[in-house]
Protein backbone atom coordinates (compact mmCIF):
# COMPACT_ATOMS: atom_id res chain seq x y z
CA UNK A 1 0.00 0.00 0.00
CA UNK A 2 2.88 2.33 0.98
CA UNK A 3 4.48 1.57 -2.71
CA UNK A 4 1.37 2.42 -4.32
CA UNK A 5 0.66 5.65 -2.83
CA UNK A 6 4.32 6.72 -3.16
CA UNK A 7 3.93 5.94 -6.95
CA UNK A 8 0.58 7.86 -6.95
CA UNK A 9 1.84 10.52 -5.40
CA UNK A 10 5.48 11.07 -7.33
CA UNK A 11 3.23 10.58 -10.65
CA UNK A 12 0.50 13.05 -9.43
CA UNK A 13 1.09 15.95 -12.15
CA UNK A 14 1.84 13.54 -15.24
CA UNK A 15 -2.10 11.92 -14.50
CA UNK A 16 -3.50 15.53 -13.75
CA UNK A 17 -2.29 16.65 -17.29
CA UNK A 18 -3.24 13.24 -19.00
CA UNK A 19 -6.72 13.97 -17.37
CA UNK A 20 -7.13 17.25 -18.49
CA UNK A 21 -6.38 15.70 -22.00
CA UNK A 22 -8.42 13.00 -21.20
CA UNK A 23 -11.53 15.26 -20.14
CA UNK A 24 -10.66 17.78 -23.46
CA UNK A 25 -11.05 14.84 -25.79
CA UNK A 26 -14.08 13.58 -23.82
CA UNK A 27 -15.76 16.56 -23.84
CA UNK A 28 -14.81 17.85 -27.72
CA UNK A 29 -15.87 14.43 -29.19
CA UNK A 30 -19.21 14.34 -27.16
CA UNK A 31 -19.92 17.79 -28.52
CA UNK A 32 -19.59 16.85 -32.20
CA UNK A 33 -21.50 13.71 -31.46
CA UNK A 34 -24.24 15.55 -29.66
CA UNK A 35 -24.64 17.26 -33.10
CA UNK A 36 -24.65 14.30 -34.77
CA UNK A 37 -26.97 12.60 -33.18
CA UNK A 38 -29.42 15.26 -33.44
CA UNK A 39 -29.49 15.32 -37.47
CA UNK A 40 -29.12 11.52 -37.65
CA UNK A 41 -32.49 11.03 -35.17
CA UNK A 42 -33.91 14.03 -37.39
CA UNK A 43 -32.78 12.07 -40.46
CA UNK A 44 -34.61 8.89 -38.91
CA UNK A 45 -37.47 10.28 -38.34
CA UNK A 46 -38.30 12.20 -41.91
CA UNK A 47 -40.64 10.58 -44.12
CA UNK A 48 -37.77 11.06 -47.24
CA UNK A 49 -36.70 7.34 -47.65
CA UNK A 50 -33.04 8.11 -48.27
CA UNK A 51 -32.39 10.11 -45.24
CA UNK A 52 -34.11 7.79 -42.74
CA UNK A 53 -32.49 4.72 -44.81
CA UNK A 54 -28.93 6.97 -44.53
CA UNK A 55 -29.79 7.01 -40.85
CA UNK A 56 -29.98 3.89 -40.42
CA UNK A 57 -27.30 2.48 -42.30
CA UNK A 58 -25.09 4.74 -40.09
CA UNK A 59 -26.86 3.62 -36.41
CA UNK A 60 -26.25 -0.11 -37.78
CA UNK A 61 -22.53 0.55 -38.95
CA UNK A 62 -21.57 2.44 -35.91
CA UNK A 63 -23.21 -0.16 -33.50
CA UNK A 64 -22.05 -3.49 -35.35
CA UNK A 65 -17.99 -2.58 -35.27
CA UNK A 66 -15.76 -2.02 -32.62
CA UNK A 67 -14.94 1.48 -31.51
CA UNK A 68 -11.19 0.58 -31.58
CA UNK A 69 -11.30 -0.34 -35.40
CA UNK A 70 -13.31 2.76 -36.02
CA UNK A 71 -10.44 4.62 -34.28
CA UNK A 72 -7.99 2.79 -36.30
CA UNK A 73 -9.81 2.91 -39.44
CA UNK A 74 -10.29 6.91 -39.21
CA UNK A 75 -6.32 7.49 -38.01
CA UNK A 76 -4.53 5.44 -40.56
CA UNK A 77 -7.30 5.73 -43.01
CA UNK A 78 -8.90 9.37 -43.35
CA UNK A 79 -5.19 10.50 -42.59
CA UNK A 80 -3.93 9.34 -45.66
CA UNK A 81 -5.85 11.86 -47.75
CA UNK A 82 -6.17 14.40 -44.87
CA UNK A 83 -3.72 15.57 -42.32
CA UNK A 84 -5.52 15.07 -38.74
CA UNK A 85 -3.57 15.25 -35.05
CA UNK A 86 -4.11 12.09 -33.21
CA UNK A 87 -6.40 14.11 -30.69
CA UNK A 88 -8.94 15.11 -33.87
CA UNK A 89 -8.60 11.84 -34.90
CA UNK A 90 -9.60 10.27 -31.85
CA UNK A 91 -11.83 12.86 -31.15
CA UNK A 92 -14.31 12.54 -34.65
CA UNK A 93 -13.82 8.29 -34.18
CA UNK A 94 -15.66 9.45 -30.58
CA UNK A 95 -17.60 11.70 -32.18
CA UNK A 96 -19.18 9.66 -34.58
CA UNK A 97 -19.35 6.46 -32.19
CA UNK A 98 -21.02 8.29 -29.86
CA UNK A 99 -23.25 10.42 -32.41
CA UNK A 100 -24.88 7.26 -33.41
CA UNK A 101 -26.36 5.94 -29.60
CA UNK A 102 -27.03 9.85 -29.39
CA UNK A 103 -29.14 9.52 -32.23
CA UNK A 104 -31.77 6.83 -30.81
CA UNK A 105 -31.68 8.82 -27.49
CA UNK A 106 -32.77 12.26 -29.52
CA UNK A 107 -35.12 9.59 -31.79
CA UNK A 108 -36.73 7.87 -28.77
CA UNK A 109 -36.92 11.55 -26.51
CA UNK A 110 -38.96 13.01 -29.39
CA UNK A 111 -41.09 10.45 -30.45
CA UNK A 112 -42.05 10.43 -26.57
CA UNK A 113 -43.57 13.34 -26.85
CA UNK A 114 -47.72 13.32 -27.61
CA UNK A 115 -48.66 13.63 -31.45
CA UNK A 116 -50.89 16.03 -30.51
CA UNK A 117 -48.49 19.09 -29.71
CA UNK A 118 -47.19 18.82 -33.01
CA UNK A 119 -51.29 19.00 -34.48
CA UNK A 120 -51.61 22.15 -32.53
CA UNK A 121 -49.12 23.95 -32.93
CA UNK A 122 -49.15 23.28 -36.58
CA UNK A 123 -52.96 24.42 -36.11
CA UNK A 124 -51.58 27.72 -34.57
CA UNK A 125 -50.02 28.53 -38.38
CA UNK A 126 -46.49 27.28 -37.16
CA UNK A 127 -44.42 24.57 -40.01
CA UNK A 128 -43.37 21.23 -39.14
CA UNK A 129 -40.01 22.62 -39.21
CA UNK A 130 -40.65 25.41 -36.48
CA UNK A 131 -42.80 23.39 -33.95
CA UNK A 132 -40.05 20.88 -34.30
CA UNK A 133 -37.69 23.90 -32.88
CA UNK A 134 -39.76 25.43 -30.84
CA UNK A 135 -42.33 23.14 -29.04
CA UNK A 136 -41.20 19.16 -29.78
CA UNK A 137 -37.02 20.15 -28.99
CA UNK A 138 -37.04 21.59 -26.14
CA UNK A 139 -39.16 19.10 -24.07
CA UNK A 140 -37.55 16.17 -25.90
CA UNK A 141 -34.06 17.80 -24.72
CA UNK A 142 -35.77 17.24 -21.06
CA UNK A 143 -36.41 14.30 -21.49
CA UNK A 144 -33.13 12.81 -23.02
CA UNK A 145 -31.10 14.29 -19.98
CA UNK A 146 -30.90 10.96 -17.97
CA UNK A 147 -29.89 8.87 -21.09
CA UNK A 148 -26.97 11.18 -22.43
CA UNK A 149 -25.96 11.98 -18.87
CA UNK A 150 -25.21 7.87 -19.06
CA UNK A 151 -24.02 7.91 -22.41
CA UNK A 152 -21.75 11.13 -21.94
CA UNK A 153 -19.79 8.75 -18.87
CA UNK A 154 -19.47 6.04 -21.47
CA UNK A 155 -17.55 8.48 -23.63
CA UNK A 156 -15.42 9.38 -21.01
CA UNK A 157 -14.60 5.72 -20.63
CA UNK A 158 -14.08 5.06 -23.82
CA UNK A 159 -11.95 7.90 -24.27
CA UNK A 160 -9.12 5.23 -22.98
CA UNK A 161 -8.81 3.39 -26.22
CA UNK A 162 -7.21 6.52 -28.05
CA UNK A 163 -4.58 5.46 -25.72
CA UNK A 164 -3.51 3.19 -29.06
CA UNK A 165 -3.32 5.99 -31.23
CA UNK A 166 -0.39 7.80 -29.16
CA UNK A 167 -2.59 10.30 -27.11
CA UNK A 168 -1.30 11.25 -23.47
CA UNK A 169 -4.57 10.88 -21.87
CA UNK A 170 -4.74 9.03 -18.93
CA UNK A 171 -4.90 5.19 -19.64
CA UNK A 172 -2.27 6.30 -22.25
CA UNK A 173 0.55 7.59 -19.06
CA UNK A 174 -0.95 4.14 -17.29
CA UNK A 175 0.86 2.11 -20.14
CA UNK A 176 4.11 3.76 -20.27
CA UNK A 177 4.49 3.85 -16.58
CA UNK A 178 3.49 0.31 -15.86
CA UNK A 179 6.19 -0.75 -18.72
CA UNK A 180 8.78 1.20 -17.46
CA UNK A 181 7.77 0.01 -13.92
CA UNK A 182 6.88 -3.26 -14.44
CA UNK A 183 4.16 -2.44 -12.03
CA UNK A 184 1.48 -3.18 -14.28
CA UNK A 185 -1.40 -3.67 -11.68
CA UNK A 186 -0.38 -0.48 -9.51
CA UNK A 187 -0.61 1.92 -12.46
CA UNK A 188 -3.72 0.38 -13.75
CA UNK A 189 -4.93 0.86 -10.71
CA UNK A 190 -4.08 4.47 -10.40
CA UNK A 191 -5.46 5.12 -14.03
CA UNK A 192 -8.70 3.47 -12.41
CA UNK A 193 -9.08 5.79 -9.83
CA UNK A 194 -8.43 8.95 -11.50
CA UNK A 195 -11.62 7.83 -13.98
CA UNK A 196 -13.40 6.83 -11.10
CA UNK A 197 -13.14 10.46 -9.67
CA UNK A 198 -14.20 12.15 -13.47
CA UNK A 199 -17.01 9.04 -13.54
CA UNK A 200 -18.08 10.80 -10.16
CA UNK A 201 -17.87 14.09 -11.13
CA UNK A 202 -19.77 13.89 -14.51
CA UNK A 203 -22.51 12.11 -12.13
CA UNK A 204 -22.59 14.97 -9.87
CA UNK A 205 -22.90 17.32 -12.67
CA UNK A 206 -25.81 15.41 -14.77
CA UNK A 207 -27.55 14.82 -11.20
CA UNK A 208 -27.77 18.89 -10.94
CA UNK A 209 -28.59 19.20 -14.27
CA UNK A 210 -31.49 16.80 -14.23
CA UNK A 211 -32.62 18.78 -10.83
CA UNK A 212 -32.79 22.09 -11.71
CA UNK A 213 -34.58 20.65 -15.02
CA UNK A 214 -37.34 19.50 -12.66
CA UNK A 215 -37.87 22.67 -10.80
Amino acid sequence: MSQFLESFVQTFNGFINAAGVTLQITLVSLAIGAVIGLVVALMKLSSIKVLSLTANVYIGIIRGTPLIVQIMWLYFGITQFIVLSAFWAGAIALAIHSGAYIAEIFRGAIQSIEKGQMEAAESLGMTKTLAMRRVILPQAFKRAIPPLGNQFIIGLKDSSLVAFIGISEIFNLSMSQAASTFRQLEFYTIAGVYYLVLVIIFTIIVNKIEKRLET
